[in-house]
């Protein structure tokens, strides 16, 4: 299995392509499969995206088709659904805290499957449970808003 540094471009892009809201920023595509040494198949490379918050903070997420998601620690999720013409349209944001992490991607499953999520963006990189909850909140109210809060979205 080989390694792959990826160096994420912390400036904000000159200009949006039209299909993105203005609260998600693409910052780096990578191409859709790498070559593994060690296996004569391609294997699909990860990809990340940034979302903003409503405080303009910016996170970055790595993206998983919904059906392929791995087992997830504790941290902050957005389920997605991409159109095929690339387009993404946010369905839920939310948090997992448990501590097993099957129990993560069972929560992560059930809900995406009721909303027709066909991607899952998550964010590890939270300190603590106070500030994956900060983060929850921000994420939340820059892509739906601070009073459309239902209880479908945690």
């Amino acid at each position: 299995m080989s390694a792959q540094i990826i160096q994420l471009d912390t400036r904000r892009p000159q200009s949006r392509p039209a299909f993105l809201s203005r609260h998600q920023l693409c910052a780096q595509q990578l191409p859709n499969t790498f070559k593994d040494p060690a296996t004569p198949r391609k294997v699909p490379a990860a990809r990340f995206e940034f979302w903003t918050g409503a405080s303009g903070n910016r996170y970055v997420h790595t993206t998983y088709p919904f059906l392929t998601c791995p087992a997830l620690p504790a941290g902050n999720y957005i389920l997605v659904h991409r159109s095929t013409d690339g387009r993404c349209k946010p369905l839920a944001v939310g948090r997992t805290s448990n501590q097993a992490q099957s129990l993560n991607l069972a929560e992560i499953r059930r809900l995406g499957a009721s909303l027709g999520a066909n991607e899952v963006h998550v964010h590890l990189l939270a300190d603590d449970t106070k500030k994956a909850e900060s983060i929850e909140y921000d994420l939340h109210a820059g892509c739906f808003g601070p009073l459309r809060w239902s209880t479908a979205c945690h």
